[in-house]
């Protein structure tokens, strides 16, 4: 597909813009560590700590998206947002959490996919 036609840059713009907010956002409420996602980790097993870890890739990773150039960066960006993306779905099923908990980690992984895939030549390696 050409990844240069307006549909396709519309495509891209429209997945990059809602995955940016949803990183941006995510990442800020681990950063603060909102009681709800307080509960969530505690619910997964995993460390508080890993929230302000995780939350300052996120909002390194929507600026590494959104900045022109830096192609290998936006490679390693959208990676670490499968990554983390994908084990959080696989986290929430292993402790058999309710279907809709996998919800926001399927929506940012399918924006993750749109926006790599449409991505423009000059935002490629």
């Amino acid at each position: 597909m050409n990844t240069n036609s307006k549909a396709s840059k519309i495509i891209y713009w429209v997945a990059t813009g809602w995955l940016s907010l949803g990183m941006l956002s995510t990442g800020i409420v681990q950063l603060i560590q909102m009681e709800e996602e307080v509960k969530n980790f505690d619910n997964l097993g995993y460390p508080h700590y890993l929230m302000s870890i995780i939350g300052v890739w996120k909002i390194l990773g929507v600026i590494a998206i959104l900045m022109p150039g830096l192609g290998r960066l936006k490679e390693w960006a959208y990676a670490g947002f499968f990554f983390t993306m994908s084990g959080a779905a696989v986290s929430h099923v292993l402790v058999k959490d309710p279907a809709i908990s996998l919800f926001g980690p399927f929506l940012l992984l399918i924006l993750t996919m749109l926006s790599w895939y449409f991505r423009p030549d000059n935002r490629k390696l």
